[in-house]
């Protein structure tokens, strides 16, 4: 089963997909590239939002969604949000609402700047709470790290570690992210596809380079554990 664990495809609630009818060419390109399940992952900024009017407009979108398109019975899209990280989020009351469907994992945008150790005890308090961070696109940390111990232990934590799609069609980063797979360092892809043109779903592109970089295998046990993490196996 194939899953695009990093999307902004609901219409309207972020700088993702502006309206329904983006929505469902998307999704029409999602299956044509053999995508089974979208994670629609709107971004959460708690500087800027409340977590319950949040939660209200992307069920919304979705049910816009839900209404507009068949296509949506042959894929479905299940529901959570793209966390950025702020000072706190680890104590935060009621984060785990913005956990991905009905599991305990939440995507987990990283801040954009050089870490030290509090944004990883952070990470930690949120482990403490069984709520299992996705780092979200941890390939576009790496060069805002001046500490480079920094990513390393962050891997070593117990995360999941989400790369986009679109680092495989980079050269200067195809290799580096596929050696992370190989290694089990990096686990799930996402398209981030935010439109139909600017940033698109792209999963296929970045998963037949992955595997001609890392093997078939490595794409096996993506979709696998993809399957595990959300429930979907026992389906």
């Amino acid at each position: 089963m194939v899953i695009d664990f990093h999307s902004h495809i609901l219409p309207g609630i972020d700088d993702g997909s502006r309206n329904l009818e983006t929505t469902c060419k998307m999704l029409e390109t999602a299956a044509k590239q053999g995508i089974d399940v979208m994670v629609a992952t709107p971004h959460f900024y708690a500087d800027r939002m409340r977590i319950d009017p949040f939660l209200n407009n992307r069920e919304e979108a979705y049910q816009k969604v839900m209404e507009c398109s068949e296509r949506v019975e042959q894929l479905p899209i299940i529901c959570g949000s793209e966390v950025a990280y702020f000072h706190g989020i680890g104590g935060a009351e009621e984060i785990d609402k913005l956990c991905i469907g009905d599991t305990r994992l939440m995507l987990l945008e990283m801040p954009f700047r050089p870490w030290s150790g509090k944004e990883l005890d952070e990470v930690g308090r949120l482990l403490d709470r069984n709520i299992v961070p996705v780092i979200a696109h941890l390939e576009r940390f790496f060069s805002f790290q001046k500490d480079k111990k920094m990513i390393p232990e962050l891997m070593e934590m117990p995360v999941y570690i989400q790369i986009n799609a679109e680092a495989f069609l980079d050269w200067r980063t195809r290799r580096k992210m596929a050696k992370l797979f190989q290694n089990g360092d990096a686990h799930l892809l996402g398209s981030d596809a935010h439109s139909l043109n600017r940033r698109p779903v792209n999963l296929a592109e970045g998963r037949r380079v992955l595997e001609k970089k890392a093997g078939r295998e490595v794409l096996t046990e993506i979709d696998q554990l993809g399957e595990k993490l959300l429930g979907l196996s026992h389906r």
